[in-house]
């Protein structure tokens, strides 16, 4: 099995690109609140932008938070992502931080807006060691070790 990367992105395509760049295999959480999305069949990475007011409320997409609202969504869940604009300040990328917390997961990285060179292979290699590290963990509850 290989490393699994689920993404919300707006209309704006910004998340979407940076996804796209990363070279691991992805599935895109629908725009519209009437699409569904099958869950995921496997341990994955979350990743989103935000959308924060001044005080930080509504930092997480609807659509995100109706994803992770279902407990065969959220239960494979290992780490999350997040992307956003550096122009909001200590609210950069706060969605992540609101994710990793609520979900008692690690926020891995933050980005902004569709990510840079250098961003792209930060995530991709943390991808990658991440879901080395958790097929060593499976191994060896496998193999009592």
């Amino acid at each position: 099995m290989e490393p699994l990367l689920v993404y919300y992105s707006s209309p704006t395509l910004n998340t979407h690109r940076f996804a796209q760049s990363i070279g691991i295999e992805t599935r895109r959480i629908p725009i519209s609140m009437k699409e569904t999305m099958e869950s995921p069949d496997r341990p994955y990475v979350l990743m989103t932008p935000t959308y924060a007011d001044d005080d930080g409320s509504k930092a997480v997409p609807k659509q995100v938070i109706r994803f992770l609202n279902s407990p065969e969504n959220r239960e494979p869940l290992i780490g999350v992502i997040g992307g956003g604009n550096r122009n909001f300040g200590e609210l950069f990328a706060h969605s992540a931080a609101v994710i990793a917390k609520k979900c008692n997961v690690p926020l891995l990285y933050k980005f902004e807006l569709s990510g840079t060179p250098q961003d792209t292979d930060n995530v991709k290699n943390g991808v990658r060691r991440l879901w080395e590290s958790l097929k060593q963990t499976t191994q060896q509850k496998n193999t009592g070790t």
